[in-house]
């Protein structure tokens, strides 16, 4: 004679069991919805940093071997947030569907489950970059509702079969509407609350300044793309503009409430606020053109800009940085380092602290209020976004982030070109067209681009006018197509004279190297 469960509940076996595995997972898939929106609601008053999915996703972030870095930004580039994210959550309904059917035989350790994923979680937001005790919160007040959850949708399946009548195996259908309902208006409720720390509206509503020194005129024809289909445009829009970094939840900070903590080794450490920037007499406006590390050859990971900001080299020489001081510990408002080297940011003319963009202030997702630029250093050395701190420090001293992971110190751009018109792969009527590019060397400028077709010999193309040793040139040629597959490479001269090299280099460590070549077949 088979024994009730404790407390009454009938533990069902063989095919009964097997029946219900299906409702079972569904109820922690359920379970897990619940826990996930209630956390999300929390999160929607202590900070989105807090939501268990975000502490998590920063926690592994912050926690990957740099090769597991590398693969991930190589292969999803700017979606590599999106896919962490996406993983996390299949990943933890995966967690919830095998911890219904657990909880069909063992409710208590179904439970027990939960409430370990809940503890994940709270571990994650405290331990994060930028974790709080406070960030705990939600992740421990999901667990709960998640166990409740559980419990109310499984318990239907470990009742006795004589009370369950027709509803046979499955879930009970006014549960599942009413613990779906729930989780749909927690999370939206979560969402909605977290909308209110958006920094847009205070974004929106500053107002820059005009530069005591603007950016020179652009010489007339220099964005050669108003003639070139296919081509890069000179300047890169806002929203268009490359984003790579390991923000999860991009962080508001409200302009009343900035601070930028200078400390470390200077003879006279100071906190500014945002209007004590703003209000400088020497604000200066520049071109800059910007370069990722993990850009490879022909990649996309560069855009142009206007920048507004702070001279880096006067700020920091008000505040006596020491000779000894070889590196900058760039700290922003999520917990990331980026340590750049100070003799860049003194030397470089048009090194800045960055309040505008384009002519707006800075977009949120690129660092608002202020961020660094330092022209001629690949971002991850030189681009500290949501700048909150810049410590004086050596590099003998301390690993920042990237470094930790294995990246080069220093970060020098290395001059590169790319074809951007004809595409890999295009198929075109035989005859003249345009092959079409940029190319960069910052702090240095492009002096020549060359093209070769095939196996003959390096073609000169033409260039547009510099604007700024500092900005990427365009440049193009145009051929005559015979019928056929063709083979298209490009190399560029710096104005110092170095020709680029055609030796491939991977991104990793400290940029990549070779020559952007493509195959196109003219018809």
């Amino acid at each position: 004679m088979r024994r009730p469960a404790p407390g009454g509940r009938h533990r069902p076996a063989g095919p009964a069991l097997d029946a219900r595995r299906g409702p079972a997972a569904l109820a922690g898939l359920l379970a897990a919805a619940v826990a996930l929106g209630t956390a999300e609601l929390a999160a929607g008053l202590v900070g989105p940093p807090s939501s268990p999915v975000v502490a998590v996703g920063d926690v592994v972030i912050a926690r990957a071997p740099g090769p597991v870095t590398r693969w991930a930004i190589a292969t999803f580039g700017g979606a590599d947030k999106t896919v962490l994210v996406g993983g996390t959550v299949l990943l933890v309904a995966g967690c919830a569907a095998g911890l219904g059917v657990l909880a069909l035989r063992h409710p208590r350790a179904g439970a027990a489950g939960v409430v370990l994923l809940g503890g994940l979680g709270a571990v994650a937001a405290l331990t994060g970059p930028a974790g709080s005790p406070l960030d705990v919160l939600p992740s421990l007040v999901g667990a709960g509702a998640g166990v409740l959850a559980l419990r109310l949708l499984a318990d239907p399946l470990t009742a006795p079969p004589a009370a369950q009548g027709r509803a046979g195996a499955g879930l009970d259908r006014r549960r599942f509407l009413l613990t779906a309902g729930a989780a749909l208006v927690a999370g939206g409720s979560g969402r909605f609350l977290q909308q209110r720390l958006d920094v847009a509206g205070d974004r929106s509503g500053l107002t820059l300044p005009a530069p005591a020194s603007p950016a020179p005129p652009r010489p007339p024809g220099a964005d050669l793309a108003r003639r070139v289909d296919g081509l890069t445009p000179l300047v890169t829009g806002n929203r268009d503009f490359y984003r790579i970094d390991t923000a999860l939840t991009v962080p508001q900070i409200r302009p009343a409430e900035y601070r930028l903590a200078v400390t470390g080794m200077v003879a006279a450490p100071r906190t500014h606020t945002l209007r004590d920037l703003l209000d400088r007499d020497d604000l200066i406006e520049r071109d800059a053109t910007l370069t990722c590390v993990s850009n490879e050859v022909g990649g996309r990971l560069a855009g142009t800009a206007r920048w507004l900001g702070v001279p880096l080299g006067a700020f920091l020489r008000e505040h006596g940085v020491s000779t000894a001081a070889d590196q900058l510990v760039c700290r922003s408002g999520d917990g990331m380092t980026i340590g750049a080297p100070t003799r860049a940011a003194l030397d470089v003319g048009d090194a800045m602290l960055a309040l505008g963009m384009n002519g707006e202030p800075l977009p949120v997702e690129h660092g608002f209020p202020v961020r660094m630029v330092i022209p001629g250093l690949y971002g991850y050395v030189s681009a500290c976004k949501w700048l909150v701190g810049i410590e004086a420090a050596t590099f003998a001293a301390f690993d920042a982030f990237w470094v930790q992971r294995g990246w080069a110190a220093a970060g020098p751009i290395r001059i590169s070109s790319r074809i951007d018109t004809p595409a890999a792969g295009d198929r075109f009527p035989a005859g003249r067209r345009a092959i079409a590019g940029v190319a960069w060397a910052q702090t240095r400028g492009i002096a020549a681009v060359e093209v070769r077709v095939d196996d003959g010999g390096w073609l000169p193309a033409d260039l547009s006018p510099e604007v700024d040793a500092d900005v990427w040139r365009q440049w193009v040629l145009p051929h005559d197509f015979a019928p056929g597959v063709h083979r298209l490479a490009v190399r560029a001269t710096g104005a110092d004279g170095e020709v680029q090299t055609d030796v491939v280099t991977e991104p990793f460590p400290a940029g990549a190297t070779g020559l952007h070549a493509i195959d196109v077949t003219a018809t």
